[in-house]
C-alpha cells in the first residue's frame, strides 16, 4: 500500500551546514577560508551537473555570511529569463539589506537567460554595490558569456560517485529507522545517476511503497527493474543488427511495464561493460571475478558493439530529463540507428 509522505526526503535532509555537504570538500574549504579571511567576492559561479548541491551550498554560504532569509533572493532563470526580470533585479540591488551585511541573489540555471538579459546582468556585475553578492548556478557553463565568467569566482562541482550516493541512501535510511540491504542501496544509487536529489527521489518512491525494512526484491518490483537477461538479449540484437529482434525485445519491456529510463540506463551500463572487456584487461579480470567467466564470454562475442552505440545511448539518457515523452526519445534512437545502417 502506498504511504503518504508529508515532506520530500530531499527537502527534509537538505544540507543546512557546510559539514552536512557530501563530495564537495574543495569547494567548501575555499568558501570557508574566504569567510575566515574576509575575502568575499561579489560574484560567484557554481557549475556542475544537476543535483550536486549548487543551490544548497549557495544558501549555506549566504547564511554563513550572516545573511537573513529576508535578504536572500532566489531566482529561477528557467522561468524568469527575460530582460524585464533582470531589469527588476537591477532596480532593487541599490536598496540596502533589511538587517544583514549583504543582499544575496542566487540565480539558478543562469544559462537560460536571454542574450538581452545576460547583457543587463553583466552591467550589474561590472559595478555591483558593495552590499550585493551574486551566486550564479548552472548545469551548462559553456553557455555562459565569457564576460560573465570573467567577473565571477568560478567553482566546478564534482559529480558524486556511486559510493557517495550509497552513503547518502544508507544515512537517510538510518535516520528514518529503516534497514536496507547493500544491493538495494547500490541499485538506488545507480538510478540516482550522479545526483543527490534524484537518488533521494528514488528512495522516496521506495519508502512510499515499503513499510519497514527494505529488500532488493521489493526495490526491483517497485522500480520495474528489467531482468538482466532481457537487457543482454537486447544488446545481442543490437550486435547482430537484428531490427526485428530489437523491436521485439523493446515491446516485451512495454508489455512487462518496465520503466523506460531504467531499462535504457541498464542497457547503457552493459554496453559500457562490453567495450571495457574489449579494451581493458584489468576490467575483464575484475568482471570475471565478480560476475563469472561466462558473463565475460558473452560480452566478448559482441564484436559489433561500438563506442557509437555508447555515445548515442548517453545522449538518449541525457535527453530524458528535457523530454516530454521519454518513450518517443528512445524510439527515435532506434529509428536513427537502423536508418544509419541502411545508408
Amino acid at each position: 500500500m502506498t504511504q503518504v509522505i508529508s515532506e520530500t526526503l530531499y527537502r527534509k535532509y537538505r544540507p543546512q551546514k557546510f559539514k552536512d555537504i557530501l563530495g564537495q570538500d574543495e569547494v567548501i574549504s575555499v568558501l570557508q577560508n574566504s569567510i575566515k579571511q574576509g575575502s568575499i567576492s561579489h560574484s560567484y559561479l557554481f557549475s556542475g551537473t544537476r543535483g550536486t548541491g549548487k543551490t544548497s551550498i549557495a544558501r549555506i554560504f549566504a547564511k554563513e555570511l550572516g545573511t537573513s532569509d529576508q535578504d536572500i533572493y532566489e531566482i529561477d532563470a528557467a522561468s524568469n529569463r527575460g530582460i524585464g526580470e533582470i531589469r527588476e533585479l537591477r532596480a532593487g540591488v541599490d536598496t540596502r539589506p533589511f538587517n544583514s551585511d549583504y543582499k544575496v541573489y542566487i540565480i539558478d540555471e543562469v544559462h537560460m537567460l536571454t542574450k538581452e538579459a545576460f547583457n543587463a546582468l553583466l552591467k550589474t556585475l561590472e559595478e555591483p554595490p558593495s552590499h550585493v553578492l551574486f551566486i550564479l548556478a548552472t548545469t551548462e557553463k559553456h553557455k555562459i558569456l565569457d564576460t560573465i565568467i570573467s567577473r565571477c569566482q568560478v567553482f566546478d562541482f564534482n559529480r558524486p560517485d556511486s559510493a557517495l550516493l550509497v552513503e547518502l541512501v544508507e544515512k537517510v535510511c538510518g535516520l528514518e529507522e529503516r534497514k536496507i540491504d547493500a544491493e538495494s542501496a547500490q541499485f538506488i544509487a545507480s538510478l540516482g545517476d550522479g545526483s543527490f536529489r534524484d537518488t533521494l527521489s528514488h528512495l522516496q518512491k521506495v519508502f512510499a511503497y515499503v513499510e519497514g525494512d527494505i529488500s532488493f526484491e521489493q526495490v526491483s518490483q517497485i522500480m520495474n527493474v528489467s531482468d538482466n537477461d532481457l537487457v543482454v538479449k537486447f544488446i545481442e540484437a543490437l550486435n547482430n543488427r537484428d531490427r526485428d529482434e530489437v523491436f521485439s525485445v523493446y515491446h516485451e519491456t512495454k508489455d512487462l511495464s518496465i520503466d523506460r529510463e531504467v531499462f535504457v540506463k541498464n542497457v547503457l551500463e552493459e554496453v559500457r561493460n562490453v567495450l571495457l572487456v574489449r579494451y581493458s584487461k584489468a576490467h575483464k579480470e575484475h568482471l570475471a571475478l565478480d560476475s563469472g567467466v561466462d558473463k565475460v564470454a558473452t560480452y566478448e562475442k559482441m564484436e559489433k558493439i561500438t563506442s557509437k552505440h555508447l555515445q548515442d545511448l548517453i545522449k538518449v539518457v541525457t535527453s530524458f530529463d528535457a523530454s516530454q515523452n521519454p518513450e518517443a526519445t528512445f524510439e527515435l534512437y532506434l529509428f536513427n540507428l537502423f536508418e544509419s545502417q541502411n545508408d
